[in-house]
């Protein structure tokens, strides 16, 4: 039997998984790495340390399938998306940490550009808005900010890439510098209708293209693995954004489908297939994915910066919880929230608001609020979040939508589903498998490899866990996401406010 090897590179860990050709998992390993907050709004991850994190725990999912490395058909990756790494090309060692996707520190940067009327030309060459969340401006920033970056950069002396790239040049021994579509289209440097790097956004940023990877598939030929790590020459073969990957794990291959993840933030996007929609409710269009030779194919998404993360923060920062799992008995512990809201913009507010300004927010208070009245409006502050994205995509695409399948790890929480349900209004569908991003890669992975002939062969495969109906009455949701506006409102633009 054929095998698999899924790297699933998350913000907060880093797992491996093995598949069969079943598509059934085998072995597994996972491994947290450190969070870097160097400054408030400023989030870095060591790229060393991610690297050491995917290798040990890939060489843990390989022994604990008790299989061999030439059992192993094909690698996938899939990635946290808008984080970058620049690197020596020489010496394969990062030159500084590498900066996350939740990062605010180019703000004023993407300020100015708006204000010199660039988000046009942005908006029409990338489907992206003008906002510290994409790699462009961390990309700049850190060739700024070394001895000599932009000299280095030209001189081809440096390679910049999304966390895919660095991967993929490590699993290689350096001798692929390589992306796929999925990733370039969330840099803010590609045309994702080309799926060609931009020059004149190059120019925009002050980019070298020389620092660039390769822009490749999500699913074909991206390189081989050094048989010196694994004991074999593996071929990478499906690299593809964690979010497009969980869209392909849930086979929302069918224009209209939608899908939102639960994971560090919360990712709702929906299959548009060849037809890159432009966006006019501040939604992005995206590349979903390009396998092999075949045409680009588009999604519509709205991005939550803090979904999980703000469950964290509440046993991290707050410590009101001891594991994130325990939110759920604690906000089961009471009926509602007690009139508290919770606007989780710690690190700004993502889609449609596009706030990079705005701030956490707790609204409602008395003296009779509890933990429990703020573990349960943490939940209802998630939900409410995706609602607005679903309702800025309905009135994108025109169209009601009536089932929502969702994947990630907060969505095993029965009480964040079933709030969710009934704040949309509508059915919640969890599959049995609710980890898509890494299916999605294994998937793409094993199309690449030939293991599957199509994605026809693949629609069979997923099944339905559980199906989340609203409780709700219309007047109840309307009455609670008008409030819900409110609360946004007092948390919007907070950092510039006098």
């Amino acid at each position: 039997m054929k095998h698999i090897l899924a790297l699933d590179q998350g913000t907060t860990s880093s797992r491996s998984i093995i598949y069969n050709e079943r598509l059934e998992v085998v072995a597994s390993a996972q491994k947290e790495f450190t969070q870097h907050f160097p400054r408030p709004g400023w989030v870095e991850h060591d790229a060393e340390e991610i690297w050491e994190s995917v290798l040990s725990t890939a060489r843990e999912a390989i022994a604990n399938a008790g299989i061999k490395p030439d059992e192993i058909a094909a690698v996938g990756i899939t990635n946290q998306r808008e984080t970058v790494v620049v690197w020596d090309r020489k010496t394969g060692k990062p030159v500084h940490r590498a900066i996350v996707w939740q990062d605010r520190r180019t703000g004023e940067a993407m300020n100015a550009l708006r204000q010199a009327g660039k988000e046009t030309l942005v908006q029409q060459r990338t489907g992206l808005l003008l906002d510290p969340y994409f790699s462009a401006s961390k990309m700049s920033w850190i060739l700024q900010e070394i001895p000599d970056g932009q000299a280095r950069a030209a001189a081809g002396e440096l390679a910049v890439g999304t966390i895919d790239s660095w991967l993929i040049f490590k699993l290689t021994g350096g001798a692929s510098h390589v992306t796929d579509v999925s990733n370039a289209s969330r840099t803010m440097l590609m045309n994702i209708r080309s799926g060609e790097w931009d020059a004149e956004l190059l120019a925009l940023f002050d980019i070298p293209a020389a620092v660039l990877p390769r822009i490749g598939p999500s699913s074909g030929d991206l390189g081989t693995v050094d048989p010196a790590l694994f004991g074999a020459p593996i071929p990478v073969r499906s690299a593809v954004g964690d979010q497009q990957s969980a869209l392909f794990g849930q086979l929302c291959t069918k224009p209209g489908q939608v899908k939102c993840t639960y994971g560090t933030g919360c990712f709702l996007l929906v299959f548009t297939g060849a037809d890159a929609v432009a966006s006019v409710n501040r939604l992005l269009t995206t590349v979903a994915w390009k396998i092999g030779d075949g045409p680009l194919q588009y999604a519509l998404e709205g991005s939550v910066f803090m979904g999980g993360a703000a469950i964290q923060w509440l046993r991290d920062g707050l410590g009101i919880i001891k594991s994130a799992p325990e939110v759920n008995a604690l906000a089961n512990s009471v009926p509602d929230s007690g009139g508290v809201y919770l606007v989780p913009a710690f690190t700004g507010l993502g889609a449609p608001y596009w706030d990079a300004d705005a701030r956490g927010t707790i609204l409602g208070m008395t003296r009779g609020t509890t933990s429990a009245h703020i573990a349960r409006a943490t939940l209802e502050g998630i939900s409410f979040q995706v609602a607005d994205l679903v309702t800025a995509m309905q009135k994108d695409s025109g169209k009601k939508i009536t089932t929502l399948r969702v994947d990630g790890g907060a969505c095993a929480s029965d009480l964040l589903m079933q709030i969710e349900s009934d704040t949309l209004g509508c059915t919640v569908e969890r599959p049995v498998n609710i980890e898509s991003t890494a299916l999605g890669a294994a998937m793409l992975a094993g199309l690449g490899a030939g293991i599957w002939p199509d994605v026809e062969t693949l629609s069979k495969i997923r099944s339905v866990d559980r199906c989340f109906q609203p409780k709700t009455t219309a007047q109840t949701r309307r009455a609670r996401m008008k409030v819900w506006k409110k609360a946004v409102k007092r948390a919007s633009n907070w950092e510039t406010q006098s």
